[in-house]
C-alpha cells in the first residue's frame, strides 16, 4: 500500500505533517502517554511490546510502525530480564568513553548500539547522558561523560550521532543539572541562568547542536524550584526557544506532575504513566483542551514533534526484523577498542608496567575478576548472556542485580601474559592472599566500587575491606598492581605504596582483554582522566551528603520529607577542575590526568585571532620508543580572570615513535564568552586572552596570549 508520506523528495516536517493530518484525537494522544512495557504486578506488557522501557501502537492505516523505546546509553538494556535470553553488548561506561577524548570512537560506539537496538524492534534509544559530574559521589556518574561542557557536548553529540545513523532516535537526558541520585524526586537544582548556560546547559547544547537528537528528557528533579517535567524557562524559553530546537520532550518514568502546567511549558509525552498519580496527558489533558485551557494546537504539535524525529532518522521507512542478525563478536571487539583507548594510567612509579610476558607466578586478587567486569546498576544495566548476577537494589519494583559483565581479566591475563602460572583468589580470606602474595612474582588486586541509579556513593572510599586488602598486600609484596573499577572518582589512602594504579571504570565487554592489553603493554594506554579525582570530600563544593534514609529516591513510591533545594550557586559554573583552580587547591588527580608508556612533547605554539575567535596551533611528536596516542588540551583564560581557565578545544592524535604533528584547533566561541543575563546574549569582553596547552588542567606546558575585541552573539 502506497501512504502520503512515502511520495520523493519530502521533509522530515513534510512527512509528518501529511501523517498528523489523518489523525484520529484516540491515535494522537495514544502517543502522548504510556506504562512502562515491563510486567510489574498484576499489569500485563501491552498488545504488540517486546518489552522494554515504553510502547506505543503503531497505526497501521497509515503505515506507522509501533513506537518501541529501550534503555539507554551503554547498550540495549532488558530489565527484570523481560526478553530471556536476549542478548547484547555491554559498552563501556560513559566515563571510560569520555577518558577517550575521541568523538571518533563516541560515534562508532554509537553505531553499535544503534545497530542492535534497530535489529531488534526498538525506534528510540533512550540514549545520551549529558549531566555534568557535579557530584563526584553521584550514582549515575558512569552513565555521564564528564565535569567539562565542551568534552560532555562533544562526545554526547557525536554518540547520538552513531546512534541515528542507524535509523533510531536517540534521546539526551536528564535536562538539567541532575548531578546526584539521593532525593532526586525532590531536589531542587538551584542556579542562576548564567552560571548554568556556562555549565549544565552548554554542555546540552553542544550535545544538541552536534547529535540532532530526535528526543530530549527532562530530569526528575526541580530546577530553581520547579520540576523540570514542567520548567517552561528550560523547555519553552530555552530548548524550544533559543535553540529552536524540533525534536519532543519526554518525561522520566514519573516523573509527570500535572497535565495543563506541563503541556503548556513543553512537556509533550509523559512516561511511565503507571507510576505517576495520574494518567496526566490522558483524560485529564483532553478535559484540558475541551476546556479552552490548552490549545488544540498544542496536541498536535506534540505529536508532530514526535513523527519528525521518527522521520529524520528513517525510522518510519527502514523496518527490522526483531531480533534480526547481530554481530556481536564484531561489537564486542569495538567495545575492546573503546577500553583499550580509555583506560587510564594513573600511577605506574619506576616503570613497573608493562609487565613482562612469560613471567613466572602471578597472583589475581578480588572483585570477582575470575568471572567478569563491573557494571554499573539501574536502568542503563546492559546484562549479556551468561553475566554474574548478585543482589543488588529494588530499582521501581523490579530487582535490580549487581552485574559483572562476562569479560574476565583473569583469563585474559593468562592469555596475554604466557606467564608460567596465574592463579586467583577472592581476598576474601586476607591471610591467605598474604600467604599466596609471598609466592608470587606480582600481584595485580582488582578492587570496584558499585553504583546505581537511586543510588549515590556513600564518601569517596572503597569498601574499609579492600583498603585493608591492597594496604596489606602492598606491604608484603613491593610489586603490588592496583586495577580499579570504579563508578566515578575514589579516595587512595594506599597510593604511596603501591608502584602501579589503573583506573580501568566500568569496561563493559572486551573490559577483561583491555586491562590484560594494558597491564602487559600490547595496549599503550592512553586514557585521560574526564573527571578531576579529589584529594579528600573536603575539598568538594558540596562535602555533606544527604542522608538516603531521610528522603525519596524513587518514582512511584511515597514521598518523604520535602523539597531539598541544593545550592549550585556555591561553584556555580565552576565545576571540578575549575573549582579546584578557584580554590587553588592540588587535587589527588587533575581533570586530563593520564600516563603512557611513551613521552609526548609539545612545542611551537601559536595563536591568532580575527578578533572575534581564537586560533591556536602547535607541534606534538613522540619522542618515545612505543606508538602511542595523546591528548593536548587547550585551555583558556582572559588576563582580568574574570572567570577561571576553561577547556576552549581538544584533540586525541596518534603518533609512531619520532613522528611529530601539526595540530591547528579554533576554540569554542561560547568557552570564551560569558553568558550575559541582562542582554540574554554570549558576550565576549575586550581585552588579552591567554591560551595555555596543557598535558592535565593544572600542568601548562605552554602559553600564548592574544587580543579580543568585545562582541556579543547568539547562538
Amino acid at each position: 500500500m502506497n501512504y502520503d508520506w512515502q511520495k520523493e523528495g519530502l521533509t522530515a516536517d513534510e512527512k509528518a505533517g501529511l501523517v498528523l493530518a489523518q489523525m484520529t484525537e484516540d491515535e494522537k494522544y495514544a502517543w502522548l502517554s504510556g506504562p512502562m512495557a515491563i510486567p510489574m504486578g498484576d499489569e500485563p506488557l501491552p498488545e504488540g511490546a517486546i518489552g522494554s522501557a515504553a510502547y506505543y501502537p503503531g497505526i497501521p492505516r497509515l503505515g506507522i510502525p509501533a513506537m518501541q523505546q529501550t534503555d539507554a546509553s551503554l547498550g540495549v538494556t532488558a530489565p527484570g530480564n523481560v526478553r530471556p535470553g536476549d542478548n547484547a553488548t555491554a559498552l563501556a561506561s560513559g566515563l571510560m568513553l569520555a577518558s577517550t577524548f575521541s568523538p571518533e570512537m563516541a560515534e562508532q560506539t554509537g553505531e553499535v548500539v544503534g545497530r542492535e537496538a534497530f535489529a531488534k524492534g526498538f525506534k528510540v534509544q533512550l540514549a545520551g547522558g549529558a549531566n555534568l559530574v557535579r557530584e563526584p559521589r553521584g550514582g549515575r556518574n558512569f552513565e555521564y561523560l564528564s565535569e567539562d561542557p565542551l568534552l560532555t557536548g562533544i562526545i554526547a553529540g557525536h554518540s547520538v550521532r552513531g546512534i541515528q545513523s542507524q535509523h533510531v532516535v536517540s534521546t539526551v537526558k536528564h535536562f538539567a543539572i541532575n548531578p546526584q541520585e539521593t532525593g532526586r524526586v525532590v531536589a531542587s537544582s538551584d542556579l542562576s541562568e548564567a552560571a548554568m548556560r556556562q555549565s549544565d546547559l552548554l554542555a546540552f547544547e553542544l550535545a544538541i547542536e552536534t547529535g540532532k537528537p530526535g528526543s530530549v528528557m527532562p530530569g526528575y528533579n526541580l530546577v530553581n524550584g520547579d520540576w523540570a517535567s514542567e520548567n517552561a524557562h528550560l523547555l519553552n524559553d530555552i530548548l524550544k526557544g533559543d535553540w529552536r530546537y524540533p525534536g519532543w520532550a519526554m518525561s522520566d518514568w514519573g516523573a509527570t506532575h500535572s497535565s495543563e502546567k506541563a503541556a503548556l511549558a513543553g512537556l509533550d509525552v509523559q512516561s511511565g504513566a503507571n507510576l505517576d498519580e495520574n494518567v496526566w496527558f490522558g483524560e485529564p489533558l483532553r478535559k484540558a483542551v475541551v476546556e479552552g485551557r490548552v490549545p488544540q494546537s498544542r496536541i498536535d504539535d506534540m505529536v508532530r514533534r514526535i513523527l519528525r524525529s521518527l522521520f529524520a532518522v528513517g525510522a518510519v521507512e527502514n523496518v527490522a526484523r526483531p531480533h534480526g542478525d547481530i554481530d556481536y563478536m564484531a561489537h564486542r571487539q569495538i567495545a575492546q577498542r573503546e577500553a583499550e583507548q580509555g583506560i587510564v594510567l594513573l600511577k605506574n612509579a619506576g616503570d613497573t608496567l608493562p609487565l613482562a610476558r612469560g613471567a613466572g607466578r602471578l597472583l589475581v586478587v578480588g572483585a570477582h575478576a575470575d568471572h567478569g567486569v563491573l557494571a554499573g546498576g539501574g536502568s542503563s544495566c546492559v546484562t549479556p548472556v551468561d553475566s554474574l548476577r548478585l543482589p543488588g537494589v529494588n530499582f521501581m519494583g523490579i530487582q535490580t542485580d549487581k552485574v559483572y559483565q562476562p569479560s574476565s581479566p583473569l583469563h585474559a591475563i593468562r592469555a596475554e601474559s604466557g606467564a608460567a602460572e596465574v592463579n586467583y583468589l577472592s581476598g576474601d580470606n586476607l591471610a591467605e592472599a598474604v600467604s599466596a602474595a609471598r609466592r608470587a612474582d606480582a600481584v595485580i588486586v582488582f578492587a570496584d566500587e558499585w553504583r546505581s541509579e537511586a543510588l549515590d556513593a556513600q564518601g569517596l572510599s572503597l569498601s574499609d575491606a579492600q583498603n585493608t586488602l591492597i594496604t596489606t598486600l602492598a606491604a608484603t609484596h613491593p610489586k603490588t598492581i592496583v586495577v580499579l573499577e570504579t563508578g566515578g572518582p575514589v579516595t587512595m589512602p594506599w597510593l604511596e605504596a603501591v608502584p602501579a594504579v589503573l583506573e580501568a571504570w566500568y569496561p563493559g565487554s572486551g573490559g577483561g582483554e583491555a586491562i590484560a592489553g594494558v597491564l602487559f603493554g600490547r595496549v599503550n594506554p592512553s586514557g585521560r582522566l574526564p573527571v578531576t579525582f579529589p584529594s579528600s570530600e573536603e575539598q568538594l563544593p558540596h562535602p555533606a551528603q544527604i542522608d538516603p534514609a531521610s528522603t525519596t529516591s524513587l518514582p512511584g513510591t511515597p514521598v518523604k520529607g520535602g523539597i531539598i533545594h541544593i545550592d549550585y550557586n556555591v561553584e556555580g559554573s565552576d565545576v571540578g577542575y575549575r573549582w579546584h583552580a578557584r580554590m587553588q587547591q592540588t587535587p589527588l588527580f587533575s581533570f586530563g590526568h593520564g600516563l603512557s608508556y611513551t613521552t609526548f612533547e609539545y612545542d611551537a605554539l601559536k595563536v591568532t585571532s580575527d578578533g572575534k575567535n581564537i586560533i591556536a596551533s602547535f607541534r606534538v611528536t613522540n619522542c618515545g620508543r612505543r606508538a602511542g596516542a595523546d591528548v593536548p588540551l587547550l585551555f583558556v583564560e582572559p588576563d582580568d580572570r574574570h572567570f577561571v581557565l576553561r577547556l576552549a578545544a581538544f584533540k586525541r592524535v596518534y603518533l609512531k615513535p619520532g613522528e611529530s604533528c601539526e595540530v591547528e584547533l579554533q576554540l569554542e566561541p561560547r568557552v570564551v564568552a560569558s553568558w550575559d543575563e541582562k542582554v540574554a546574549a554570549w558576550v565576549t569582553r575586550a581585552g588579552q586572552y591567554k591560551v595555555l596547552l596543557c598535558k592535565t588542567a593544572d600542568d601548562v606546558v605552554l602559553h600564548a596570549g592574544t587580543a579580543l575585541t568585545a562582541s556579543e552573539k547568539y547562538y
